[in-house]
């Protein structure tokens, strides 16, 4: 049975056509899988599936996520990074030194739902890294993702019982009724640049638009790595974001919407 599977361009180029066709036309493509950015499993049979080719020194593996995960893409890694990479496929063992893992590997997960905050629904993203993120030009093994974005104006929150503030400079940018990026101030006060970009536009549901529109912002969380997950269904996502809450494991803040 064919695979509902995405195939970039990049990847296709990397594999050749020959075995690209082959995992489209579910050859060599798993039925289930476990996704390599959230790992819980997949169907690709049932579900929309990108193809994810992690590129060493020397040696390449083809790992699988939820398309609403990640869009199909190469990832450029060190060797040593590879068998990180296959650690977290395969489940196999392997020890990897702290200053081996290079942080800005780690790839943004982003999430859209509508959160309930003081009896209205707000349009929400919740943004979660694949992996640590740490201070750049640091080497450590630590995760300052929730600290380099309190320095940027989020604000931590212990509960979701009020709307964040807005966080001026940055913006939310909607086109064709599709998720493009997250923007951020540009250097100097000079034009917005994408602090998160879209491999190719996100859908977001019809409330979530008209949501959007509605408030003319955003509400957007952020959590680190291992804190949220993939839920598949609003409350479950709301159940997460309040432990991650409670946990003093989010920020947020309201950015303006940008298009439409």
């Amino acid at each position: 049975m064919p695979r509902m599977l995405d195939v970039s361009d990049e990847v296709r180029a990397e594999i050749g056509d020959e075995e690209a066709d082959r995992l489209l036309a579910g050859e060599t493509a798993p039925g289930s899988y476990d996704c390599t950015s959230c790992r819980t499993p997949g169907d690709s049979e049932q579900e929309r599936t990108s193809t994810v080719l992690f590129i060493g020194d020397e040696t390449a593996v083809l790992a699988f996520a939820h398309a609403g995960c990640l869009p199909s893409q190469v990832v450029q890694v060190t060797e040593e990074q590879l068998r990180g990479a296959v650690k977290s496929i395969t489940g196999d063992t392997v020890d990897l030194e702290p200053d081996m893992v290079v942080p800005e590997q780690a790839v943004l997960g982003v999430t859209s739902g509508l959160v309930l905050i003081g009896g209205e629904l707000h349009p929400a993203l919740v943004v979660e890294p694949t992996g640590p993120i740490a201070r750049p030009g640091t080497t450590g093994g630590g995760d300052d993702f929730l600290p380099l974005l309190i320095e940027q104006g989020f604000m931590p929150l212990t509960e979701l019982s009020a709307v964040p503030p807005v966080l001026h400079g940055w913006s939310v940018l909607l086109a064709m009724g599709q998720l493009h990026a997250v923007l951020q101030p540009g250097p100097g006060g000079g034009q917005p640049v994408a602090w998160w970009q879209a491999h190719q536009p996100l859908h977001v549901t019809e409330g979530w638009r008209a949501a959007a529109n509605k408030h003319q912002q955003v509400l957007m969380f952020a959590a680190p790595v291992g804190s949220i997950g993939r839920q598949p269904r609003e409350d479950l996502l709301r159940d997460a974001l309040d432990k991650a809450a409670a946990n003093g494991k989010l920020v947020a803040s309201a950015l303006p919407l940008a298009g439409t």
